[in-house]
């Protein structure tokens, strides 16, 4: 079986977050498909400290994973054995590679068993006052200004017309950036939601019409943040 295993939002996750089956799995499972072997075996070691990492084996899937490198990261699933699918951050699959070995999966037919745990997309969606009826994640955006525009302003255009949630993210450090950009090309009553550090003790989620978001100087440079626009 494949056991898509969530992972921490951040070091500082509380642990109570995770279901003890998770925590009975990581205890069973000796092969592993992660994006970043490091952050995979530091995850392990924080909910199963007692767990002897060299039992382990990881194999690498990301992105640019081909299909004989499928292939042969699979190879324990065909052997009968289990495998965890470990993401860098929350849920495996959402914003994540890990959907290529999920595919794998259902053509040779391997029962796929998703394991419940934190995402902050999900998170910041249920906290944010949004519509969670119709709502979309859209990854993330152009890093070209024209692009950026182009994008901010089509995504608005979409929530006006059918009222949903667009969410989105970027890489920490462009946090301001993308800010930056949203108050000044959002209509200044689109409802902006600014989500930092989900799950953690600074957590921060706050829901502002743009007008109000430019009086506003939010702290988040270089900490992962979920946004989302309602028009």
């Amino acid at each position: 079986m494949l056991y898509l295993l969530p992972a921490y939002l951040g070091e500082t996750s509380p642990k109570d977050i995770f279901s003890l089956k998770e925590i009975d799995l990581l205890k069973e499972i000796k092969f592993f498909v992660a994006e970043n072997q490091k952050s995979a075996r530091k995850f392990v070691k924080f909910l199963c400290p007692e767990i002897t990492q060299s039992d382990l084996s990881f194999s690498i899937l990301d992105k640019r994973t081909s299909e004989k490198e499928l292939e042969y990261l699979s190879k324990p699933l065909k052997e009968g054995k289990d495998i965890g699918l470990i993401s860098e951050a929350g849920l495996p699959c959402i914003a994540d590679p890990g959907n290529l070995l999920v595919s794998w999966c259902h053509r040779n037919d391997i029962r796929v068993i998703p394991i419940t745990g934190p995402s902050s997309i999900i998170l910041a969606l249920i906290a944010s006052g949004l519509n969670g009826q119709n709502f979309a994640f859209n990854g993330y955006l152009p890093i070209d200004a024209g692009e950026r525009k182009k994008a901010i302003l089509n995504l608005e255009k979409i929530s006006k017309t059918n009222g949903s949630s667009q969410i989105f993210m970027e890489t920490p450090y462009r946090n301001q950036s993308l800010f930056d950009h949203l108050i000044k090309y959002l209509n200044p009553n689109t409802f902006l939601c600014i989500a930092t550090n989900v799950t953690l003790p600074n957590e921060s989620i706050r829901t502002l019409y743009c007008k109000e978001w430019r009086t506003k100087k939010p702290k988040f440079h270089k900490e992962p943040t979920i946004f989302i626009i309602q028009s």
